[in-house]
């Protein structure tokens, strides 16, 4: 009778290990393939964005000549500035003017024959220092890598943005297959037991650097999400939803307007949280439109710190769009004028941002590399490297484990029930993350319809 019921507690015991040993193989086969789908696009991201989180660095030192002017006790008006790109670039269009410490030149953004150009002049000379196209810039090379995989178009982006939410999940998951079980050695764990050789020995310098990088690469990702087109729309959204995102409306002495078209649209160097903000219009009439030196006086009067971004107005009725985004955070402003009387019509700072937008706003600058000075650069960096290490040797792991002629998935857990439970849990993930959530049913079709009905792939995947 003892023996009897000593043996059932072992049984139910051992029950409880396979369900538990069934989950853990599930969920190692969802970490496995999403490793193997986005691996490649995973590492453009971290190399891209590494390069990119240098910006400041990397084109002081590439532009300098057009960058920087000897610095003069006189200075040139910004009209005479103005006058100068437009007797140099007579058929362009000049969209914004970007004023920076001195000793650094003032850059004109123009459209040239249909290319986007910047053009840097000498404040204290007027004379033009020389131009860039925009596209050719080294740093835009890799934000185009980062944000649509140079290819540009929707589809680029889409994609990069799936790749970036399928990431979540794979430190999830990672995570879950890290956790100790009945270990009670930090070794394997959270220090690597770099004595031990092959597969053991990668697996540690795998998940080792997973588990002490893990919060950084998902911070990182989640910083990153606002720029998305799908996610980044559904946080706009939720923000608006919920008036944590930027005011309706900063009025000075006007109705709010009923305007379709948004900041962006108009103005350079927008900051996230006032991107939708509505663009009200000017008072058109018989006015004289303000000057440059006008609106840098305006700039300064608001206490606007540089660097600042003036864009032009556009049309009788458009208005000034005084902007600041890449700076520190709390020094973010965006201001519409109106081009004939100078009243201030639109004012938003940082202060004035909701919940979200404050919290956003500090993630981009993290995300970019601003928010701390270098010491964020250099922990982006090493959390840029970390990844690229991660999937190295993740890529190592699996040769080392594949069989010939076969992909090496995990082996299928021995119940269904726990594949239908992780399954139930990917779904959820898609309902957060919708694009994950389609990726997630063509697969479904696709295994259902076509890669379970062919012998030899199915072999092969399995």
């Amino acid at each position: 009778m003892e023996l009897l019921k000593k043996q059932q507690p072992d049984k139910a015991i051992n029950e409880q290990n396979k369900k538990d040993f069934s989950l853990y193989r599930a969920v190692w086969r969802w970490h496995f393939y999403a490793g193997i789908i986005f691996a490649p696009f995973l590492i453009i991201l971290a190399i891209s964005g590494g390069v990119y989180l240098f910006k400041p660095q990397i084109e002081n030192i590439l532009y300098q000549d057009l960058f920087y002017a000897t610095d003069a006790e006189t200075s040139v008006s910004p009209s005479k500035q103005l006058h100068n790109v437009n007797h140099e670039y007579p058929e362009a269009i000049i969209r914004s003017i970007r004023y920076y410490e001195e000793p650094r030149t003032t850059e004109f953004s123009i459209m040239n024959h249909g290319e986007s150009m910047s053009v840097f002049v000498n404040p204290y000379t007027g004379d033009i220092t020389g131009s860039l196209q925009t596209e050719k810039k080294f740093t835009e090379i890799f934000k185009r890598i980062h944000s649509e995989l140079f290819v540009g178009g929707t589809w680029a982006n889409r994609l990069v943005e799936l790749a970036a939410c399928w990431a979540i999940i794979l430190l999830v998951t990672g995570l879950y297959i890290w956790w100790p079980r009945e270990k009670k050695s930090i070794w394997g764990t959270i220090l690597p037991r770099l004595n031990k050789r092959g597969r053991t020995l990668w697996r540690d310098l795998h998940v080792v650097p997973a588990f002490w990088l893990s919060a950084f690469i998902l911070i990182l990702i989640i910083t990153g999400l606002p720029w998305s087109g799908v996610m980044g729309e559904q946080i706009n959204k939720f923000s608006t939803a919920t008036n944590t995102g930027y005011p309706p409306f900063a009025l000075s002495f006007r109705e709010k307007p009923d305007s379709v078209v948004k900041t962006k649209d108009v103005a350079d160097d927008v900051p996230w949280a006032t991107e939708n903000l509505a663009v009200p219009v000017s008072n058109s009439g018989t006015y004289v439109s303000l000057s440059l030196e006008d609106v840098n006086y305006i700039a300064k009067a608001q206490n606007v710190q540089k660097p600042y971004t003036i864009s032009l107005p556009q049309g009788e009725t458009g208005v000034y769009t005084i902007a600041t985004s890449h700076s520190r955070p709390g020094d973010n402003a965006t201001l519409h004028i109106d081009q004939y009387s100078g009243a201030v019509i639109t004012d938003v700072r940082f202060q004035d941002y909701g919940i979200m937008a404050k919290a956003i706003t500090m993630g981009i600058a993290l995300h970019e590399g601003r928010l701390f000075g270098l010491p964020n650069q250099i922990l982006g960096l090493i959390t840029c490297v970390g990844m690229v290490g991660l999937i190295i040797s993740s890529f190592i792991m699996w040769r080392k484990r594949k069989p010939g002629g076969k992909l090496g998935a995990p082996p299928k857990p021995k119940t269904k029930k726990q594949s239908r439970v992780v399954l139930a849990m990917m779904l959820g993930f898609g309902l957060l993350m919708p694009l994950v959530g389609i990726s997630i049913i063509v697969v479904l079709i696709l295994d259902r319809f076509l890669f379970s009905k062919i012998n030899r792939l199915r072999e092969w995947y399995e």
